[in-house]
């Protein structure tokens, strides 16, 4: 194998490691909202975003160390990502995880729009990030009205 290609699937797994590091930033925002939030609105918090970002880290998890072991590279470890300051406030927590998403979703856009996971990756891969980007998607829209109608 061409040192090359060898470079190019590190590349193509440290990209993967910077959206799942944005995907976990946006759970520890997601966290400090919900300690601040009562019962009923923690709840749906968890079941409409929560959940999905969840979810979403964890494939991404799952991808990046089944690409690493495919293509014999090196694992690497995710750390969970600080939740802020409490001050930050539940509409404060609520943004900055969708700002996170937002990046992760740019991140693994740019990621699949540049084919390289095409030529360097495999159908495994592509699936993967195909379905933390599905993952995402409505996590936005979702913020926007879990927001609107707080405290009603």
């Amino acid at each position: 194998m061409s040192y090359n290609a060898q470079e190019a699937r590190q590349e193509l797994l440290d990209t993967i490691g910077d959206a799942a590091d944005e995907i976990a930033a946006a759970l520890a925002a997601l966290a400090g909202a919900y300690e601040q939030l009562g019962t009923v609105p923690a709840d749906r918090l968890e079941e409409e975003l929560f959940g999905p970002v969840q979810a979403a880290y964890g494939r991404a998890k799952r991808t990046h160390a089944g690409f690493a072991s495919r293509h014999r590279l090196p694992d690497r470890a995710f750390a969970p990502a600080s939740t802020g300051l409490p001050s930050t406030g539940i509409r404060g927590f609520v943004d900055s995880a969708v700002e996170s998403v937002r990046e992760a979703d740019a991140i693994l856009s740019e990621l699949q729009d540049s084919m390289m996971p095409v030529e360097v990756g495999d159908a495994e891969l592509r699936a993967g990030l195909a379905e933390v980007r599905g993952l995402l998607g409505e996590v936005r829209a979702r913020a926007r009205e879990f927001v609107r109608t707080l405290g009603r």
